[in-house]
């Protein structure tokens, strides 16, 4: 059983046959898929899941904070099941290819008291961006 199908089980979450295919989509470390990638894998397995139980099925998991909405540039949003362990995010500037990454530090110190502005900050997000290996030898 997938990390994901595990915390939803833990949390008594209602378990359809729909929702059950989405949480399987997007079970594995790296995953970053847009709702209409996610809506095709699931169609594979669950031939009759509609594209609107999809979106839903994807807006309860972010509001459950499971599942992270990712938006790394003007492209359509991604959706990262790794919510649970603090990750950034390293994009290939050419093919849009993410990979969750683990820097030593927290970004939080790096942001000096005079620069928050009377901010309190409670979170960051950093994206590296850059080219992937594939890209590079397509060069």
């Amino acid at each position: 059983m997938s990390d994901l199908l595990e915390r939803l089980r833990g949390r008594g979450w209602r378990m359809t046959a729909q929702r059950r295919v989405v949480a399987e989509v997007l079970d594995g470390e790296h995953v970053h898929l847009t709702a209409d990638e996610v809506h095709a894998r699931a169609v594979d397995k669950l031939p009759e899941i509609s594209r609107a139980t999809v979106y839903n099925t994807l807006g309860e998991l972010v509001t459950l904070g499971e599942v992270l909405e990712v938006s790394t540039d003007r492209r359509a949003k991604r959706y990262d099941p790794n919510a649970h362990t603090p990750h950034q995010h390293l994009v290939c500037a050419k093919c849009g290819a993410i990979r969750d990454v683990h820097p030593t530090g927290n970004p939080l110190t790096n942001l000096p008291t005079s620069e928050r502005f009377g901010f309190t900050v409670e979170g960051v997000e950093v994206t590296y961006r850059g080219t992937c290996p594939n890209c590079a030898a397509a060069a």
